[in-house]
């Protein structure tokens, strides 16, 4: 009998939640806050260092200096900037959407200590002295802009003008913006056409005033900058910039509309596959998948987060990664619909049995985001964060989205003896009374014999990692901007560009390099490399340059090797942190030679991701460390699929008794969980083809380390981690002489089959 009021509450859920969404995506859309990779800005990170020899920098020292460069970003007009502390003496300013880079250059790295000095140098007033919010511009006798000052105390400014009046003929005031001891003299730059101190106005009388006006060559727009400058604040310490990078607002524009469609071609890709293999559940699948998307722009629009390229492309590749729970489910459903059993009896027991290896293959990569979030940089962390979001979103909807949707329909009867709307064609379901178990159905994978040809991989695998070695000592990794002192400057026009024509125009602002590479389908992207590390004036007038020419800013980046160590450093103890963790975890799951197996596959897939940049000279960068240690999280799944499988292979036997019985654990795995791997690894496939085909430069090589990972992932799990299992329980064997297996499970239900 089929039950209508399952399917009618099916559809009143549907159009429950699909209004919902449709009458909040909009404005979530909106409320989320874009990265400046998406739509321009500049980043900087200082190293503090004290402005005075007996100044020590603590946590109070670095956050009244956050506080101060945030009251300057309040000066340029940038709402919500990004201002962290990190370790214990660096903070990283964000400003997404920031127009004028070159000014907020400026005004975060400008100290602004104001100090009043006579002809010696000798201070006689500093910044110290200004009442608060005292600065503004103004205008002179002769409508001249100027800037003026509110002193706390007349009688000091009496003082201290009585003191240079007796100086005479040297009465000369001299007002300084950050004089560097040592360095700066006045007797020096007065000489100069372009003197570096602001004015050094006669003092001709005694001045008994709080009033008092700073004179200069100002335009309106420079003598408003120096007032707000003054009332921000002086710096509390010196500030030295150790990493900056800058995206034009033309880059991340494109870039954002770029990735988003990729994401769309391959979330699209992804469902057709799923309803085309799967069909009932493929549909469930893809309305449980849209909520996940949805779940997760929401979560992250309450966390106020900050959405980056590397973000989108986390959220992409969850979507690959949510698909993965459903297959699970659903091919265990498969499975038990082909022994016999009934709609819901294989529906209970398929949804059942993959939970364990669905929790198993979740936690692993979870693992891997939360070092990825400890250890990486801001756009890292922003991978990780939408990383970790996406992995318990694809939990809550695959798990108990998609079983309650699909439940729904398999209780309501309608597909009660229709095993062709579960993808299982109906001359492959066996008779209940066969008494068939899941695990010893045929397979079209059953010629292949894994573990008779294992020493075959061993090799290729060996002789691959020798000739892998040789080829890193030869040519050595390219190493990006992230990772070597120097400046990478990236150019874009609406034409076909060529390197002789860039180093012509870097010529023009006195820059020479020969490390110019032209990319993009037409030739439209330039990237210039510079050993040295660019001065604010060089990168100043070479942005300014480059947009008269070619009509956008071009990205600029620059970064000093003690970044670039500590970035490689902190990659390293990522990738040993999460290989710990993920032998931890896989020993208490499983045991220690399948956690063993593991990491070295995981080892085995990240060092051919490294050779094959090497020789493909593909640049690296910190996204593609990010690459590295997602595979190091995803590419597990498969093994932990395999080890699952296993495990319940080992308990049917319950002893092992000779070698051919841990071979037949291990082909016998394989073959079944073989198809479920291949459906996996191609949803995901899918959707990094998507953004290497569609997506954005900027993420090309990110997505082009995923594919090679994914590929590599599904490789070492079946023909390197299992065959590693085999031969050292074979050599347990040797000792135990037998081995005992793990308690079977009955997963199934235990109602009468019909």
């Amino acid at each position: 009998m089929v039950k209508r009021s399952r399917i009618v509450a099916f559809f009143l859920l549907i159009l429950l939640i699909g209004s919902a969404m449709g009458a909040t995506t909009q404005n979530i859309l909106n409320n989320i806050k874009l990265g400046l990779d998406l739509q321009g800005g500049f980043e900087v990170l200082y190293e503090v260092s004290p402005l005075k020899k007996d100044q020590k920098i603590d946590k109070k020292t670095l956050k009244s200096t956050a506080e101060a460069l945030e009251r300057r970003v309040n000066v340029l007009g940038v709402s919500e900037p990004n201002i962290q502390i990190e370790g214990d003496n660096r903070i990283r300013v964000q400003l997404a959407g920031v127009k004028d880079q070159n000014k907020a250059r400026e005004i975060l790295s400008t100290e602004a200590n104001l100090t009043f000095r006579d002809v010696n140098d000798r201070v006689m007033m500093d910044g110290s002295d200004l009442a608060e919010n005292g600065a503004k511009q103004s205008f002179d006798q002769n409508n001249k802009p100027n800037v003026s000052i509110t002193l706390k105390d007349g009688d000091k400014f009496g003082e201290v003008t009585k003191e240079i009046l007796s100086m005479a003929p040297d009465n000369q005031l001299v007002i300084w913006l950050d004089f560097e001891e040592g360095k700066d003299s006045y007797k020096e730059e007065r000489m100069k056409e372009d003197p570096k101190f602001i004015s050094n106005p006669n003092v001709d009388q005694i001045l008994n005033q709080k009033n008092v006006q700073i004179t200069g060559n100002f335009t309106i727009e420079e003598a408003q900058q120096l007032a707000s400058l003054l009332n921000a604040g002086s710096l509390p310490v010196k500030l030295d910039e150790a990493y900056s990078t800058s995206v034009g607002a033309k880059f991340g524009e494109q870039a954002l509309d770029e990735t988003i469609f990729a994401g769309i071609v391959g979330v699209l890709a992804v469902f057709a596959f799923m309803i085309f293999y799967y069909r009932l559940p493929g549909i469930i699948a893809t309305v449980t998948l849209s909520i996940y998307i949805y779940l997760i722009l929401l979560i992250f629009d309450w966390m106020n987060g900050v959405l980056t390229l590397p973000g989108i492309a986390a959220l992409i590749l969850g979507v690959g990664m949510a698909v993965d729970a459903n297959i699970i489910t659903y091919e265990r459903i498969k499975e038990e619909l082909k022994v016999g059993r009934n709609i819901k009896a294989a529906f209970d027991a398929g949804s059942k049995g993959s939970l364990s290896t669905i929790l198993d293959a979740n936690l692993t990569t979870i693992l891997a985001a939360i070092v990825l979030f400890l250890y990486g940089t801001s756009s890292v962390k922003g991978f990780a964060t939408m990383l970790i979001i996406s992995i318990l979103a694809s939990f809550i909807t695959a798990v108990f989205g998609s079983r309650f949707f699909l439940g729904l329909w398999v209780n309501s009867g309608l597909f009660k003896n229709k095993p062709g709307w579960f993808g299982v064609k109906k001359e492959d379901v066996h008779n209940i009374a066969e008494g068939l178990d899941p695990l010893d159905l045929a397979t079209k994978f059953d010629r292949f014999d894994f573990i008779k040809h294992r020493n075959k991989f061993f090799v290729a695998s060996g002789i691959l990692i020798g000739a892998g070695l040789i080829v890193l000592l030869i040519f050595r990794l390219n190493l990006g901007i992230d990772f070597s002192s120097g400046t990478r400057v990236e150019i874009m026009s609406d034409k076909t560009l060529k390197a002789e024509q860039i180093k012509e125009e870097l010529k023009a602002v006195n820059l020479d390099t020969d490390d110019i590479v032209i990319s993009g389908e037409n030739g439209e992207i330039g990237v210039a490399r510079f050993k040295g590390v660019l001065s604010k004036n060089e990168i100043s007038e070479l942005k300014s340059h480059f947009k008269e020419e070619f009509g956008a800013e071009p990205n600029v980046g620059t970064v000093s090797p003690t970044i670039g160590k500590e970035l490689a450093k902190n990659a390293m103890i990522a990738l040993l942190i999460a290989s710990i963790g993920i032998i931890i975890y896989v020993t208490i799951r499983f045991e220690i030679y399948m956690a063993l197996a593991a990491i070295i596959s995981l080892l085995h897939d990240a060092f051919f991701i490294i050779v094959l940049f090497s020789i493909t000279r593909l640049e690296v960068d910190i996204t593609f460390i990010a690459a590295i240690l997602t595979i190091v999280g995803y590419s597990i799944n498969d093994t932990i699929v395999t080890f699952d499988r296993m495990r319940e292979n080992m308990a049917k036997k319950r002893r092992l008794k000779t070698s051919a019985d841990i071979a037949d654990v291990v082909n016998s795995s394989l073959r079944q969980t073989l198809g479920r791997s291949v459906n996996t690894v191609l949803t995901v496939i899918i959707t990094v083809a998507a953004l290497l085909v569609f997506g954005s430069d900027s993420i090309w090589n990110f997505s082009f380390a995923l594919l090679v990972g994914l590929i590599s992932g599904t490789y070492s799990s079946v023909f390197i981690a299992a065959q590693l299992w085999y031969v050292w329980k074979n050599k347990e064997l040797k000792k135990k002489g037998t081995i005992k297996t793990y308690k079977e499970k009955k997963v199934y239900s235990d109602e009468p089959q019909v």
